[in-house]
């Protein structure tokens, strides 16, 4: 009966802390520290990533708090960011893919030249194609999200009116696929992060860079240069590939209810709203070029097409470096166009 009667009472204490330690995970409340390397009033920052926040605030019912410390605040420079999520130095990183270069060579398909246009539709597109077929290229992260911008085009001391003007201008280029294309176009390229670009404007060492519309408010480009140009066509000319992604063990270690939070707020609709937000970001930084009396030039359809075959050889030589890497890229690019497609319609 003394041996029942224990066996009862432990059990019973057994449940207890059991209950206790549900109670306790039910109620755990977890900071996340987030790391970005762009000023706070720049699009992403301001209308992706702060609302990003506030929905998983509002999602775990005030349990999942996330710190934001813009502009890399915390240390580093923007190609480190993608190792201080998988390394655990900050919980979420937001960055440029291209900042490290090779090292995502299925996801630099996306930067190709004329590859894609709308931002939501070609985020849409790279979420999926990463799903599918480049998750290996992810798995040291808790991949949030993937995306890209809109077209990509030209911001220029003196005006790109052809492939002729272009050549020998020192340009700024995002990450290796980019800088080779301006190599084939007749520019310099000169490869530096998107925070240098307005200081290398400033000081004469680049006479312009490759961004689209959507970043020019917060690096005061309209102001530094008067020239912008554009492409025929819904393509831009290059893309480039961001990742949103959050350190591996801060989302393994968090109770099952915040870990479907998270889940919740990561895939393609994530992708997509940071799509969307490059979109209306590239409508404000056209209009303040617009305001400023700024020269836009717009490439004619058969000017465009100059620009796409001389381009073209961009491709070819990323086929064969991934090629050497056991890679079918050939295949990877058909897909990739096919995904952009599917979410164009």
């Amino acid at each position: 009966m003394k041996t029942f009667k224990r066996r009862t009472t432990l059990a019973l204490l057994g449940a207890m802390a059991a209950a206790t330690w549900a109670g306790h995970a039910a109620a755990q409340t977890v900071t996340l520290r987030l790391h970005q390397m762009l000023p706070p009033q720049a699009a992403i920052p301001a209308n992706a990533l702060v609302p990003w926040a506030e929905k998983v605030e509002k999602d775990s019912g005030g349990r999942i708090k996330v710190q934001l410390f813009h502009a890399m605040q915390l240390g580093g420079a923007p190609p480190a960011l993608f190792d201080q999520a998988k390394d655990g130095v900050v919980d979420l990183t937001w960055t440029v893919l291209g900042y490290t270069p090779g090292r995502f060579p299925k996801t630099e398909v996306f930067e190709l030249p004329f590859m894609s246009g709308s931002a939501e539709a070609s985020s849409r597109a790279i979420q999926e194609y990463v799903e599918k077929f480049a998750p290996e290229e992810f798995r040291e992260v808790k991949l949030i999200a993937v995306h890209t911008h809109g077209p990509g085009l030209f911001h220029t001391r003196n005006p790109v009116t052809g492939l002729e003007s272009l050549r020998g201008m020192k340009v700024r280029g995002g990450s290796r696929i980019i800088n080779n294309m301006l190599t084939k176009l007749g520019a310099t390229p000169v490869g530096m992060p998107v925070p240098a670009v307005s200081e290398g404007l400033s000081r004469g060492t680049i006479d312009g860079t490759t961004i689209p519309w959507e970043v020019v408010p917060a690096l005061k480009v309209h102001e530094l240069v008067k020239n912008h140009t554009t492409f025929a066509g819904e393509k831009g000319l290059y893309t480039q590939t961001f990742a949103f992604s959050m350190n591996r063990a801060s989302y393994d270690r968090l109770p099952p209810d915040l870990k479907a939070v998270i889940d919740k707020n990561s895939g393609i609709e994530t992708a997509a709203m940071f799509g969307r937000v490059m979109d209306e970001g590239d409508k404000v930084g056209r209009g303040l070029a617009v305001a400023a009396g700024n020269n836009i030039v717009a490439l004619d359809a058969a000017e465009t097409q100059r620009w796409r075959r001389t381009a073209a050889t961009v491709e070819a030589d990323w086929i064969e470096e991934v090629g050497k890497r056991g890679i079918d890229g050939k295949q990877l690019a058909a897909e990739a166009r096919a995904l952009i497609a599917k979410h164009s319609r």
